[in-house]
């Protein structure tokens, strides 16, 4: 259990260090997803963590002590992954809006985004109705075979 919240602890300090808006790391079976999140009423967003493995979901808050557990809804989302490599794209053409937004509504066969490999471009459409909550990959970003881009709530 030290070693899991010295792991929590570095982690956090990378986030913060680097102003990150989240961080991913894979240690054996275990996934730590830290994500950058507003308190209420806060106008810097603060580091949260929250720690996905194999038994289920925590989140460590960065006001709370590292011992203390939340429950997260991360679990819930439907997660849109790039089904090839690409360059990320929100709109169809520069100085277009985006398909989508964060706390937009989306259906199924819905456009996400564009995807241009080996210069073709590739729409992708989303599998999930809900609402978008989070786009993870920066517009003209370098996306890999199966990295999320969109996080979906049904």
């Amino acid at each position: 259990m030290n070693d899991e919240r010295e792991a929590l602890a570095a982690m956090l300090s990378i986030l913060r260090d680097n102003d990150l808006d989240g961080l991913t790391v894979r240690h054996g079976e275990a996934t730590y997803e830290l994500l950058a999140r507003p308190e209420p009423g806060a106008s810097v967003a603060p580091p949260t963590a929250a720690a996905v493995a194999p038994a289920g979901v925590a989140a460590v808050g960065s006001g709370a002590p590292l011992g203390s557990v939340a429950a997260t809804s991360a679990v819930d989302y439907k997660r849109v992954t790039a089904p090839i490599i690409g360059v990320f794209y929100r709109a169809p053409s520069p100085g277009v809006e985006p398909f989508v937004e964060v706390g937009g509504r989306v259906e199924v066969g819905q456009p996400l985004c564009i995807l241009e490999a080996m210069k073709l471009m590739n729409e992708i459409t989303s599998d999930y109705a809900g609402v978008v909550r989070r786009i993870l990959p920066e517009n003209g970003a370098l996306v890999s075979l199966g990295e999320e881009m969109f996080w979906i709530e049904p």
